[in-house]
């Protein structure tokens, strides 16, 4: 590859040969611009300074190597926000905001009520933080096993001003009980995206970037969703909510394992590819 210390113009630098897509290399090179897509097209001519093109030429390094392009960029949208991610945390992804969609819709004639809200399995803090500024009256409780995610968690909510947001390390529902256990402990809504990846599924191979131990679950990818409905009933207010993201050929099992644990109501809600990805329901 050209040295990169040379001098470049942003013309020069998008026609640099690379496997990398030229759609691709525009965004890379805008995001260290701090430029859209048409300035690049209109000032192509604009020599670019050798720091920002060494940090674009490291970047498309890594692409090459296979690295997320989330990761490179250190940034995934999500909602209406940018979260900070890197390699102890998964890339948000849209299929995740039909989750968001999911608890908002059921109470759409009450965001303004004050809820006790809880996360499992925080990762980044996309969905807690989401849910915390949609329900800015509400209080919110963020819960990851991962130290070095909760870090990246609370980058996020304070880089976008989310204070109603408190961050709980271990697994599961476990520092509540020893952190929070009274009559206070109890959520109105409780929401995760755990790992329900079979650790013998082929998809597995195109998403070695990611911490596994966020991706998969025994049982079938079944053993973290079962311990989190079995268990919700401890922890929910009645009448509460709980809505779960899960695998696109799940939605059957989970919907089962709601019924048997006192919810009713139990809906599976389609992705954007239409496969059944988030189910909630309502303790009875």
């Amino acid at each position: 590859m050209n040295n990169p210390m040379s001098s470049y113009t942003i013309q020069s630098l998008l026609a640099v040969p690379s496997t990398v897509e030229k759609h691709i290399r525009k965004q890379l090179l805008g995001e260290y611009l701090h430029v859209g897509q048409t300035y690049l097209i209109t000032h192509d001519g604009e020599m670019v300074a050798a720091e920002i093109a060494t940090q674009y030429f490291a970047a498309l390094e890594e692409l090459i190597a296979g690295k997320p392009f989330a990761y490179v960029l250190g940034k995934q949208s999500f909602w209406q926000h940018e979260f900070l991610v890197n390699e102890h945390t998964l890339i948000p992804r849209p299929d995740t905001e039909r989750l968001i969609e999911a608890v908002l819709n059921h109470y759409k004639n009450s965001l303004s009520k004050p809820m006790n809200i809880l996360d499992l399995g925080t990762g980044s803090g996309c969905i807690a933080i989401t849910l915390a500024d949609e329900f800015k009256n509400s209080s919110v409780s963020a819960v990851d096993k991962s130290p070095e995610a909760l870090k990246v968690a609370a980058k996020n909510a304070k880089r976008l001003g989310v204070n109603n947001i408190t961050f709980f390390e271990g697994s599961w529902y476990e520092p509540l009980v020893t952190t929070n256990a009274d009559e206070n402990n109890k959520f109105d809504i409780i929401v995760s995206n755990p790992p329900y990846i079979d650790p013998n599924d082929p998809h597995l191979a195109g998403l070695t970037d990611e911490p596994i131990s966020a991706l998969i679950a025994d049982n079938k990818g079944m053993a973290d969703i079962c311990h989190i409905v079995k268990t919700a009933p401890q922890f929910l207010q009645p009448h509460g909510l709980l809505a779960i993201e899960h695998g696109y050929d799940q939605g059957k099992q989970v919907r089962g394992v709601f019924l048997s644990n006192g919810f009713g109501d139990v809906i599976s809600v389609k992705d954007y590819g239409d496969n059944e990805r988030v189910t909630l329901g309502v303790l009875n």
